[in-house]
C-alpha cells in the first residue's frame, strides 16, 4: 500500500504557522516581487481569488473581502517542509519526497492493521507537532493514493482528511467520480483529446476499448499510468511531473560517500528538470537538492536532508539551475560529512510559464542563455537524447566558474 501525503495550502498554513491571527481568515501568497498569486488559503478560494492572477489585477478584490497578502518566504517553506519529512519518515523508512508539500510513504513489509488509523495517526502528529494541515490518500498504488487524497481533499467532513482505498468497490467508484483533467499526468492538451473520444472519467480511462488508443497517444507511460488506475502497481520512481513542481529522485545501486559521484548524479537530476522545464514552456525559482542515507546499524533506517535556494530571477536555464543545484549540494555535503548516501533529488518549484515570467531590476540571467538552450534542445532532439551537455566545473568557486563556461559552449555552438 501506498500513501500520499499532502499540505493543504502549504505555503498559506506556512505564514498562518507565526500568525496565529490570520486562522480562519483568507489568506494569499504572493510569488517573488509580490508578482502573482501562488497560494490561496481555503478561505480565499471561496472568495473566488484566482490561483497565479498578478497581484496587481485583483488588489481591489483583495481590499474589499479584507485578503491578508503575504509576500513569498521560501526559506521558511523550505524548512518547514523538511520537517513535515521527517515526520512522516517515523511512519516508514520507505519515504520519497515528492514535492516541496507532497510525498509518497510506501508500507510495504509493514503490518498495519488499520490504514485509515495509521492515516489519521499521521495527519494528528503533523498538526499538533507544526500546526501544518495535510491530507491523506492511501491505496495499492502511487496513481491511486492521488485519487483518495483529493478524495480527502474534497469532503473533509466525511474523511477527516484520510481516505482509503482497500477494495475493488471503493476503486472504481472513485474512478468514476474523478474527472479526467484530474488524473495524475493528465495535461490540459491531453484532456481535450481524451474527452473528444469520450474519456471523461478515469473510469473511462481505464476501459480496454482505448487501451490501443493510450499507447499510440501516450506511450508507455499512459499504458502504466492505466496498470495503475486498475490496481496493478507499476511505478516506483517519479515518471510523472506534478503540476505545481518538476522532481528527479533516484536511489543509487550502492552507497556514496565520494563528493563527485553526487555531484555527477546531482547535475545530471539538473539537466533533466531544466529539460522538462522548457519542453513545457515553464520556468522555476526555487530549487531544491535532497540527500538521502540508509544506515541498517541504526533504529532509522532512512534519513532525508535538504535545502532550497530561490533565485532572484525565473530561468529554465540548464546552467543555472546546475550550478545553483551543485552550491546547495556543496553545502549538504559539509554538513553531512562522513554519510553514505543512498538517494539524491534535485526538485525544481515556484513553476510560472516562460512567456510570464517577471525579471529583475538589478540581477538577471546571462541573456545569451536562452539562445543557448534553443540551440542544445535543437541539437539533443536531431541527433539523440542529452548528446550535448553543460560541462560540470569541478572547483569549488561556481559563482567565478560559471560565465567562462557559459561562453565557452556559446561559443562552441
Amino acid at each position: 500500500m501506498y500513501a500520499l501525503v499532502d499540505c493543504n495550502n502549504f505555503y498559506a498554513s506556512c505564514e498562518r504557522l507565526f500568525r496565529p491571527d490570520l486562522v480562519g481568515r483568507p489568506v494569499a501568497v504572493l510569488s517573488n516581487n509580490d508578482g502573482c498569486i501562488i497560494s490561496r488559503s481555503d478561505e480565499a478560494k471561496a472568495l473566488g481569488v484566482p490561483m497565479g492572477a498578478p497581484e496587481f489585477k485583483v488588489r481591489d478584490m483583495l481590499r474589499q473581502n479584507n485578503v491578508h497578502v503575504c509576500s513569498s518566504n521560501y526559506a521558511l517553506y523550505g524548512d518547514l517542509s523538511e520537517r513535515v519529512m521527517q515526520i512522516l519518515q517515523q511512519f516508514t523508512p520507505n519515504t520519497e519526497v515528492y514535492s516541496i508539500d507532497e510525498a509518497f510513504l510506501n508500507f510495504d513489509g509493514m503490518k498495519i492493521a488499520d490504514y485509515n488509523q495509521y492515516g489519521h495517526e499521521m495527519r494528528n502528529r503533523i498538526r499538533k507537532w507544526l500546526s501544518i494541515p495535510v491530507c491523506v490518500g492511501i491505496a495499492p498504488t502511487k496513481a491511486l493514493s492521488k485519487v483518495a487524497n483529493k478524495i480527502a481533499r474534497k469532503f473533509p467532513e466525511k474523511t477527516n482528511g484520510v481516505y482509503v482505498i482497500d477494495s475493488d468497490e471503493k476503486r472504481i467508484k472513485a474512478l468514476k467520480w474523478t474527472k479526467i483533467e484530474d488524473v495524475w499526468g493528465i495535461g490540459y492538451r491531453m484532456k481535450k483529446k481524451m474527452v473528444a473520444r469520450n474519456i471523461k472519467t478515469a473510469f473511462d480511462f481505464i476501459d480496454p476499448m482505448h487501451a490501443a488508443w493510450i499507447k499510440t497517444q501516450m506511450g508507455v507511460t499512459g499504458l502504466r499510468l492505466k496498470k495503475e488506475l486498475e490496481g496493478d502497481s507499476v511505478l516506483e520512481l517519479d515518471e510523472i511531473s506534478d503540476k505545481k513542481s518538476i522532481a528527479i529522485t533516484r536511489s543509487f545501486p550502492k552507497q556514496l560517500a565520494n563528493f563527485d559521484a553526487l555531484r555527477e548524479r546531482v547535475s545530471t537530476f539538473a539537466s533533466v528538470c531544466a529539460e522538462k522545464l522548457r519542453l513545457q514552456h515553464s520556468c522555476c525559482q526555487t530549487i531544491i537538492v535532497m540527500l538521502g542515507t540508509m544506515e541498517h546499524k541504526t533504529a532509522r533506517t532512512k534519513m532525508y536532508y535538504q535545502h532550497a535556494v530561490t533565485l532572484p530571477f525565473a530561468t529554465n536555464s540548464t546552467l543555472t539551475i546546475g550550478n545553483t543545484a551543485i552550491q546547495i549540494l556543496e553545502r549538504l555535503y559539509a554538513e553531512n560529512k562522513g554519510l553514505l548516501f543512498k538517494k539524491a533529488g534535485v526538485i525544481v518549484s515556484q513553476l510560472t510559464p516562460e512567456d510570464q515570467k517577471q525579471f529583475d531590476l538589478f540581477t538577471d540571467e546571462n541573456p545569451k542563455h536562452l539562445k543557448l538552450m534553443k540551440a542544445m534542445d535543437a541539437i539533443n532532439e536531431k541527433i539523440g537524447d542529452r548528446k550535448v551537455k553543460t560541462r560540470n566545473p569541478r572547483r569549488k568557486n561556481l559563482e567565478h566558474e560559471t560565465e567562462p563556461a557559459i561562453s565557452e559552449i556559446y561559443n562552441a555552438v
